[in-house]
């Protein structure tokens, strides 16, 4: 039963974000191509992305080193629930605040290494 008189189903209306108009309006016209690389820009670029992943691979592992090494350092170490800060234990705080502004600096330094892996590549 749909609860309509006479028993009828309700039309079906489909209901979409005005953007999503906007967006499929754009897809006129041709596919847009990435330019081709000259063999010497594909080597260079292959170089660069080589030394990227290595760099981006040993953040990653240090990301992971600390994520994984505070839950287990705060295990070795009970005594840290008994220390407080503004009456809050420190273990807590280590958990909630301290992770964040060490990934915000293990992305800064991931950055900054990538980008200099980009600057030596251009070096003569």
């Amino acid at each position: 039963m749909t609860g309509r008189p006479g028993g009828k189903q309700p039309r079906r209306v489909a209901v979409t974000s005005p953007q999503t108009r906007v967006a499929l309006g754009g897809r006129r016209g041709p596919p847009v191509r990435a330019p081709r690389l000259t063999p010497d820009e594909l080597a260079r670029a292959e170089r660069v992305r080589a030394v990227q992943l290595r760099r981006a691979v040993t953040a990653l592992l240090a990301g992971g080193a600390f994520l994984v090494g505070l839950p287990l350092l705060l295990q070795l170490v009970p005594a840290l629930d008994d220390v407080r800060l503004f009456d809050v234990p420190v273990s807590w705080l280590a958990v909630a605040v301290l992770p964040w502004p060490v990934l915000t600096a293990l992305a800064w330094w991931q950055l900054r290494r990538a980008e200099r892996a980009e600057a030596e590549e251009d070096r003569p």
